[in-house]
């Protein structure tokens, strides 16, 4: 059997949501409406809304129920950018590479598409400079007890796991920034 060669990994783990936030999510983003932040194309969905009542510390609360509800509802791009700035690279951020605190009972959640995109784009540097400062030997380390049941997992599967996250997420907000687009009007 031949033996592999040596791989780099922290940069190809790196790269992998790098590239994709680079080439493809991000742009994707750009011009974001505040109508098209917060458009609901089918009732009952989840979103950023105004006022107090639910989580959030400022003028705007999150819609979530846990256990969700079976199904679960559909989200705005709002909702989806929020995940991604808190439930995704923000609470990761802050227990492995020393980023602020976050979490959804006491953010102040954005109203409007530009400050939700400058937010998104602050949590996504934490994480990805994060990242990117890590060895093979931080890879293999256990993620530890932020994680939860999975804190024997080696570093390495929760960036793949963020990865995909990041990607499907991603993926999600596209295709409502194309159903936005293509509507009747």
């Amino acid at each position: 059997m031949d033996a592999l060669p040596d791989i780099e990994w922290p940069g190809l783990l790196h790269e992998q949501l790098d590239w994709h936030w680079r080439a493809n999510l991000r742009p994707r983003m750009d011009g974001l409406t505040d109508e098209e932040y917060l458009w609901e194309p089918v009732p009952g969905m989840w979103s950023i809304r105004p006022g107090p009542g639910g989580a959030g510390s400022g003028g705007f609360t999150v819609d979530f129920a846990y256990p969700a509800p079976d199904p679960t509802p559909v989200t705005t791009i709002a909702w989806r950018i929020i995940h991604l700035v808190i439930g995704v690279f923000g609470m990761r951020a802050a227990a492995h590479f020393g980023g602020p605190p976050v979490d959804y009972a006491g953010y102040d959640y954005p109203g409007d598409a530009a400050t939700a995109l400058a937010r998104l784009d602050a949590a996504y540097e934490l994480w990805h400079d994060g990242v990117r400062g890590l060895t093979g030997q931080d890879l293999r380390r256990p993620i530890g007890p932020a994680e939860g049941p999975f804190a024997e997992h080696p570093m390495a599967a929760l960036i793949l796991h963020i990865n995909r996250e990041a990607i499907h997420h991603g993926a999600e907000i596209a295709l409502l920034r194309d159903l936005y687009r293509w509507r009747a009007t």
